[in-house]
């Protein structure tokens, strides 16, 4: 599938008129604690946000015990994984915790293809030509990806097309390359292929087939959903017409990665790995009653555009980390809620198309 087959900007855009994070140009761009020298994934150094040596070490500690003795800690004490996950992974380990979490080793040992094989494998030129085209958006701010000729870019072609190898039916989408690029940032090239490739299979099957049905099948349950968890937010959408394809298209297919502030996709995504796709749900309904939630907000939402834009631009301090986990834990659904509007918004699908 080509990038051009989904809806929606999903490019970094090198400068933000008017914000702080552009850089004047003979200047030497210092780099922040997540390897960015700009753009809107850049976080500003702030006091409050460091934690001592002493706490990040035991935190280490922790982790390093839990990662020893793995698979009895996820047989015996996983709420206790969970809980840390929401806590966050510390920075130095999320590139051994991730490929744990999803399981990546026990595709790639059940596999008889290996990532450097599948990187050197022949496919197609289109597909070849669009994941070049496609290197240089990949977070152009971040200084493993600033390069054409650097190894981040390199790294990051080899993973898609290994990709596009592996899944000759779905072949490359332009919403997998920032999930490659949050990947490779973390972990060595080999590493983020399998990360990927298990993500797609056991998280977000069916993303990246042919028309999106998954995506927009994901798109009416969330929308079903936001009924129940904020009925003025979803009157409000259904008054204005607005199809949910039209703002969650990136955030189920980025997983979240280019619409929150970097520290907190990184806490998404530890959340993410560890308790699946609900997660992902959970944080759109958050955004969604956020923006929409307040009979203020919504009276200058005169249109469609208003309310797009308003759902595209919320206040950064409902976007920060901790405040962002804390509503996506306190959120009131259950897994038995999700799952039950899966069912029924896959049967109303599948009657659809027969009906076509």
């Amino acid at each position: 599938m080509e990038a051009n087959d989904h809806p929606g900007s999903l490019v970094d855009s090198p400068v933000t008129s008017g914000s702080t994070d552009v850089r004047i140009a003979d200047q030497e761009p210092e780099v922040d604690k997540y390897g960015f020298t700009g753009g809107k994934q850049y976080t500003v150094h702030s006091v409050t946000d460091i934690s001592s040596i002493e706490t990040v070490r035991k935190r280490e500690a922790k982790w390093l015990a839990m990662i020893a003795d793995w698979n009895r800690w996820m047989s015996r004490k996983f709420s206790k994984i969970k809980k840390r996950c929401r806590k966050g992974i510390p920075s130095s380990l999320r590139g051994k915790v991730w490929p744990l979490l999803c399981r990546s080793m026990d595709l790639k040992e059940k596999s008889q293809l290996t990532f450097y094989s599948l990187a050197q494998q022949e496919i197609s030129d289109v597909i070849v030509d669009e994941i070049s085209k496609d290197l240089h958006r990949q977070f152009p701010f971040h200084e493993m990806f600033n390069d054409q000729n650097g190894t981040g870019q390199q790294d990051l072609r080899a993973v898609l097309h290994a990709y596009a190898a592996f899944n000759s039916a779905d072949g490359y989408c332009q919403a997998q390359a920032p999930i490659a690029a949050v990947l490779l940032m973390h972990m060595p090239a080999e590493d983020a292929f399998w990360c990927m490739a298990a993500i797609f299979q056991n998280y977000i099957p069916g993303y990246f087939s042919s028309g999106l049905e998954t995506v927009q099948v994901d798109a009416l349950i969330m929308q079903s959903l936001l009924k129940k968890v904020c009925p003025s937010a979803h009157a409000h959408l259904e008054k204005q017409h607005i199809n949910p394809m039209l703002y969650c298209t990136e955030w189920f297919m980025c997983i979240f990665a280019r619409t929150l502030p970097w520290p907190s996709v990184l806490r998404l995504w530890d959340m993410f790995l560890c308790e699946g796709i609900k997660v992902v749900f959970q944080c759109a309904l958050v955004l969604l009653r956020t923006a929409l939630g307040n009979p203020a907000v919504l009276k200058s939402c005169t249109g469609m555009y208003e309310t797009l834009e308003r759902i595209k631009h919320l206040d950064k301090e409902h976007l920060l980390p901790d405040v962002l986990v804390r509503e996506i834990v306190s959120l009131k659904m259950s897994k038995s809620d999700f799952e039950k509007e899966h069912k029924r918004q896959k049967k109303l699908w599948e009657m659809k198309k027969v009906a076509k």
